[in-house]
């Protein structure tokens, strides 16, 4: 079985997850890279925006940030834990854990979000409401 695997990935090479409040392009994904152990995309939070609690279950997920301010809540041992994150923090989310991301800064919030294994990016695709916009080159 042969496979277009690309090696260099920039935005612009792949499509765009477009929600109220945020912006997905995965870069390594099934679809993208072939790649079946991770995915990993650029997520773009507006101020003021970001996804509400919500789970991944049997999936694990780093989420790296690299520009902005936000604040992550990530339960643990079953509570909410709040904490203010900016560029240079990782934040890991073991499988079925909730968590939620919320830009609280004046610019964008940019993150990389990586999913162990692929499989919420594709759900993210099919839910109501996404615009998915085609690669721009």
């Amino acid at each position: 079985m042969s496979r277009d695997r690309r090696t260099f990935i920039e935005p612009a090479d792949v499509e765009t997850q477009v929600f109220d409040w945020g912006r997905l392009s995965w870069l390594s994904e099934p679809r993208v890279t072939g790649t079946d152990r991770f995915s990993a995309g650029l997520v773009v939070l507006e101020p003021g925006k970001g996804h509400t609690r919500h789970n991944h279950p049997g999936v694990e997920e780093i989420l790296y940030i690299v520009e902005g301010t936000g604040l992550q809540m990530v339960e643990v041992d079953g509570k909410p834990v709040e904490r203010e994150v900016v560029p240079g923090i990782l934040v890991h989310i073991p499988p079925g854990i909730h968590h939620s991301t919320v830009n609280t800064g004046a610019g964008p919030l940019k993150l990389i979000a990586i999913y162990s294994p692929p499989g919420p990016e594709a759900e993210l695709r099919a839910m109501d409401g996404v615009i998915v916009e085609p690669p721009s080159r």
